[in-house]
């Protein structure tokens, strides 16, 4: 058994998953990785670390869900939510489920180690410059489909959109957009 911290790191792109885990083993973490949810949720349960870098969008189930998991199991476990996906609403959700930090992608290891030391609040991701009319748009869609808890059909419904047209602009990434 290793006397390093325990950090399980779940992200999609096996590229930057493999870079990053090498990053951070060299910063003196046993690290442990996944490709989706569904893959690190046994592995949290069966040795749950005390450290985690999760990816918001990925195939299968949002990293959401394994923020809230990984904060039901240890409360303690400092959680860093990483996406290429930022909005205020998703910032507030993973806070609420028990991040420690979210940041954009991309972020380098020693951004996020750094990011394991400080206890988030719901904006202290986004700088004070007033959002452009295409991240506010942006951020406004993502609350709504928080809501509808990811259902494409009824947050089309909701915002008056064609489900097409609202896909097209879900996967637009704006940027920091600032």
């Amino acid at each position: 058994m290793s006397d390093l911290p325990t950090l399980l790191l779940v992200d999609d792109d096996a590229t930057f998953r493999s870079v990053l885990k090498r990053a951070l083993e060299k910063r003196g973490y046993a690290v442990t990785d996944a490709d989706s949810v569904e893959t690190a949720l046994p592995l949290a349960g069966a040795n749950p670390p005390e450290y985690a870098v999760i990816d918001l969008k990925m195939h299968g189930a949002s990293g959401l869900v394994l923020v809230q998991h990984l904060h039901e199991l240890d409360p303690n476990t400092r959680i860093v939510m990483l996406t290429g996906y930022a909005s205020i609403a998703t910032a507030v959700e993973a806070i609420k489920l028990g991040a420690t930090q979210y940041l954009s992608k991309p972020a380098n290891a020693d951004e996020i180690v750094a990011a394991f030391g400080h206890r988030a609040d719901a904006d202290s991701a986004f700088d004070a410059k007033p959002a452009t009319v295409n991240r506010l748009e942006w951020e406004h869609i993502n609350r709504v489909l928080l809501e509808q808890n990811g259902n494409i059909s009824a947050t089309a419904r909701i915002l008056n959109m064609h489900r097409r047209t609202l896909q097209r602009k879900l996967n637009k990434n704006p940027g920091r957009g600032r």
